[in-house]
């Protein structure tokens, strides 16, 4: 049962702060671990086929296939979870999981062809548990209204980011050094665990949506509203960076002789992430959001633009992080704007839209840079970010107006507006939270 209590948000958000919201930590610490093991499921997959078959061009669509799968399944997985809560979706979606992986690697090492991998691809990408949003989810129940909000953002994107940094690295260690089809027989046993014992945590769930209420906001897609159409293509920009990145470092990390630096390289670039990440939680912005999406976007076009002209693993380990530092802002303030953008019924369905915008972009760009690279190298891989990122800036400021968040509401059971969150403002007040 849940009651409602108040909580002091008067002074500078922090990180000290959010983690003293009354039942954070029994959410946030077995979320993190149900989350690890999607930092190491494409570069696993990469790997795995890229030794079966011999060609980049074959890993990348085996990996493409899991990550259109999983963008297309995510957001069916999110408003199913809105109806019917996290714990009724998770439980049957990570045991469906571990069941899709186990398929994956015996088909891979029996050197079965291409169509059979890609058509196992397939549920191992649907059954992908969507446990960031999950989270994410459960943050915005907590602090609705809350100047907070924005600082919970950023910690996600930390807590995300850093499965980024651990997974690749631990991943192409267990891949290389132990064998090939380790990395993915780990993420599937972290995968079930982890998940079961996050679904476990029921108390701090938010209430499910399957019905009507009595001056309840009509129940509708998520994807209705424009303002999260236009972050959608922003986020397809920020999954071709990693995408990109992902097989590119990897080709680079093989032409130099040394395929071990991969998962530091790619490390680099997710500590950079990382650390603009933890610095954005920790401003008190006073620049609205929609302004710090552009800005922040047009820095990370910028710096993915010259990713193409590294000759040295030292000056691409540079590039990367300064990618990686330009990513956070981008990411976080994106995240932000869906408690601004869409009503609370469908907040867990939006947010699995923009995490399967980046699955998607991701897909796409390593079937583009995987050709590249066996066709002309690296750096014709490493353009890809760069035309992403391109494209989707572009959009953002054609359709800029559509992000204007949306006049302040009341949901039943909701106790304060969102537009001071929304806005960034940061103003002092005391915000009701409902909490286990």
């Amino acid at each position: 049962m849940t009651s409602a209590v108040t909580t002091d948000t008067s002074a500078r958000p922090g990180y000290g702060q959010l983690l003293r919201t009354p039942g954070a930590l029994g959410f946030v610490l077995p979320g993190f671990a149900a989350r690890l093991p999607f930092g190491m499921l494409t570069i696993s997959i990469l790997l795995l086929v890229q030794h079966t078959t011999g060609s980049y061009a074959s890993a990348g669509i085996v990996s493409a296939v899991t990550g259109i799968s999983m963008a297309l399944f995510a957001p069916v997985m999110g408003s199913l979870t809105d109806r019917h809560g996290q714990s009724a979706v998770l439980v049957p979606g990570v045991l469906a999981h571990a069941a899709a992986v186990a398929g994956l690697v015996a088909l891979a090492l029996a050197d079965a062809p291409l169509w059979a991998l890609a058509a196992a691809a397939v549920p191992t990408g649907a059954s992908v548990p969507q446990v960031g949003p999950m989270v994410r989810a459960r943050w915005a129940a907590r602090l609705e209204g809350s100047p907070l909000l924005p600082t919970a953002a950023a910690f996600e994107s930390v807590t995300d980011e850093f499965t980024f940094v651990v997974g690749p690295v631990l991943a192409t260690a267990l891949c290389t050094g132990v064998h090939p089809a380790a990395g993915l027989a780990t993420e599937a046993v972290l995968t079930l665990a982890g998940g079961l014992v996050f679904a476990a945590r029921r108390a701090s769930q938010p209430r499910a949506h399957a019905r009507h209420e009595a001056g309840s906001v009509r129940r509708g897609s998520a994807l209705a509203h424009p303002g999260l159409r236009v972050l959608i293509a922003a986020f397809l920009g920020i999954g071709a960076v990693f995408g990109g990145m992902q097989v590119s470092l990897a080709a680079f990390s093989n032409e130099i002789g040394n395929p071990g630096a991969n998962g530091l390289l790619y490390g680099v670039f997710a500590a950079g992430n990382m650390i603009a990440g933890i610095a954005c939680g920790a401003i008190a912005w006073k620049v609205g959001p929609r302004r710090r999406l552009l800005l922040g976007y047009a820095g990370l076009t910028a710096a993915a633009s010259v990713l193409w002209t590294a000759d040295s693993a030292i000056l691409l380990g540079g590039l990367g992080l300064l990618v990686g530092l330009c990513i956070a802002p981008a990411l976080i303030t994106g995240y932000t704007m869906v408690e601004a953008l869409v009503p609370a019924n469908t907040r867990t369905e939006a947010f699995t839209w923009l995490t399967g915008a980046v699955a998607f972009g991701q897909a796409v760009a390593v079937v583009v840079a995987g050709n590249l690279t066996d066709s002309h190298g690296s750096a014709y891989g490493f353009l890809v970010p760069m035309a992403g990122t391109a494209l989707a800036f572009a959009t953002l400021v054609a359709l800029r107006a559509k992000l204007a968040p949306k006049a302040p509401s009341r949901v039943v059971g909701a106790s304060a507006t969102r537009s001071d969150a929304a806005e960034g403002r940061g103003v002092g007040h005391r915000t009701p939270v409902t909490v286990d």
